[in-house]
């Protein structure tokens, strides 16, 4: 899927380059695509088309799936998706394969036609070109043929296409989800069974990382390229996003109504609403209990309940979150299971998670090892921690002195080593390589807080910056200079 028109549409990489590029005021239009995507790969060539009659916008495109926190921020549920950015704000947005209303748009937004007028056909025409127009009318006539003509369209084999169908109906509401309901193994997932539970409907899963051909076929099948995917009576709903949406408005709750969707033990609960005493009806746990779970689970604003204690963990498992928590510098307390049967057993059905250890932060089950342990690869770990006020926020400043001495001989950069942006920092690198010095690199482009943070730490206007053990030695000029004078590996080596 080349883009055409002379190189002018742009992959995007990573959110801050998008940041960057989006500060800029450039009217920019967005192309939010999938490979797997045909109507991705029709769409394309119109929007390459629209870069070269617009060549004072930016085209850039975006691998949906590739670039979920991009996706995220844009809303992106389904492909093909196009955002319209105007003085740094989304200015409008549009779903699917429609080659007439983006020329439309991007003619809006590009500020050659005067809002509220339509783009004439001869435009269009020049935008798209005749080829693009018909591929897209063809598609546009599939598109209202019968669902399954579309999935076959979207290259999946019948059988496969035959076994999503079951899957997505073997239940009125069908959550495809990364782990299972016991034990989801992401956040997302995990979120959304929460709601579920909360909504108190029955719900069928299925574990995608349990198998890769549905993992791959039901994104094709259904123009959706992320999991969680909650379906009702053969319906796709949405994603994590979507469903929280739809629960806090009380929409989910219609939705389950409308289509008759069973809840469980609606009619008892109702009867003895949550009266004192007695058993709370939503876990069948007794009100002493219950309150004394509660107690525990809010009595540090980090409660790990384990086997075993801290010092001596019982457990590999419970051992690899203590250290998980030590690594990061948190103070939290901790229950021995082993020590109370009654709180042991109880858990499991409060809390609806059937293994230990449990780590709880701010009343809040956060899971167990596995968790854990890809919260903090991940960094969402310290993330929710920041957030929750359990750690202090990093500071401009930690952070980059953190960076400064993240290596002996740091260089800080305008593009990468083997691709400098500018002049200067590709003189500096070859001065560094030809002395036999290793050292480490950090791209200033792709980070707008540390390249205006960077300037001010060190009292240094200009890039590229050499530093030494955490000391500044200096930019272009200096370390030309010493290396002239024979100085560079000695400096860098003291």
């Amino acid at each position: 899927m080349g883009g055409g028109g002379g190189g002018s549409v742009k992959d995007v990489k990573s959110k801050s380059e998008l940041e960057n590029l989006v500060r800029g005021g450039t009217p920019v239009i967005l192309h939010f695509w999938a490979s797997w995507c045909e109507a991705s790969k029709h769409m394309d060539q119109v929007f390459s088309h629209l870069s070269t009659d617009f060549p004072n916008s930016l085209f850039l495109r975006v691998e949906a799936e590739e670039q979920p926190e991009i996706s995220e921020a844009y809303s992106v549920s389904a492909v093909p998706f196009f955002a319209f950015i105007k003085d740094g704000k989304t200015f409008d947005t549009l779903e699917g394969a429609d080659p007439s209303s983006l020329a439309n748009k991007v003619a809006k937004v590009a500020g050659s036609i005067n809002p509220g007028q339509a783009a004439s056909p001869a435009s269009l025409g020049l935008a798209a070109g005749p080829s693009v127009l018909e591929t897209v009318q063809e598609l546009a006539k599939g598109n209202d043929s019968s669902k399954e003509k579309a999935h076959v369209q979207a290259g999946l084999s019948v059988p496969l296409n035959k076994r999503l169908q079951q899957l997505i109906d073997s239940h009125p509401v069908m959550l495809f989800m990364k782990g299972s309901p016991e034990e989801p193994k992401c956040g997302f997932s995990q979120k959304v069974v929460d709601i579920l539970k909360k909504e108190k409907v029955k719900f069928g899963s299925f574990d995608i990382l349990s198998d890769q051909e549905v993992r791959d076929g039901l994104k094709k099948f259904s123009n959706w390229p992320t999991y969680p995917q909650l379906y009702c009576k053969g319906e796709l709903l949405g994603g994590c996003d979507i469903a929280i949406a739809m629960h806090e408005s009380g929409e989910l709750k219609e939705v389950f109504k409308d289509h008759g969707v069973d809840t469980i033990d609606e009619a008892k609960a109702a009867e003895t609403g949550n009266a004192k005493g007695g058993i709370s009806k939503s876990t069948g746990l007794s009100e002493i209990l219950t309150s004394r779970l509660e107690k525990l689970i809010n009595s540090s604003p980090v409660m790990l309940f384990m086997k075993g204690k801290p010092a001596e963990p019982k457990c590999g498992f419970s051992r690899k979150v203590v250290e998980i928590l030590q690594q990061e510098n948190v103070q939290f307390e901790s229950f021995d299971i082993f020590t109370d049967e009654e709180v042991r057993q109880g858990l499991k059905v409060y809390s609806n998670w059937s293994s230990y250890p449990q780590l709880y932060i701010k009343g809040e089950l956060i899971g167990g090892s596995d968790i854990v342990l890809e919260m903090q690869k991940s960094g969402e770990l310290k993330k929710i921690l920041q957030e929750k006020g359990i750690l202090p926020q990093e500071t401009l400043e930690d952070r980059l002195k953190k960076l400064v001495a993240s290596s002996p001989v740091m260089l800080f950069m305008k593009g990468n080593p083997d691709f400098p942006k500018c002049g200067f920092s590709s003189k500096v690198v070859n001065a560094l390589r030809e002395e036999g010095v290793s050292f480490g690199s950090f791209d200033i482009l792709t980070d707008e807080e540390v390249r205006q943070g960077l300037k001010v730490f060190s009292n240094w206007p200009t890039f590229p910056q050499l530093y030494y053990k955490g000391e500044l030695i200096g930019g272009c000029d200096i370390v030309l200079e010493l290396r002239n004078n024979g100085e560079l590996k000695s400096t860098l080596s003291e």
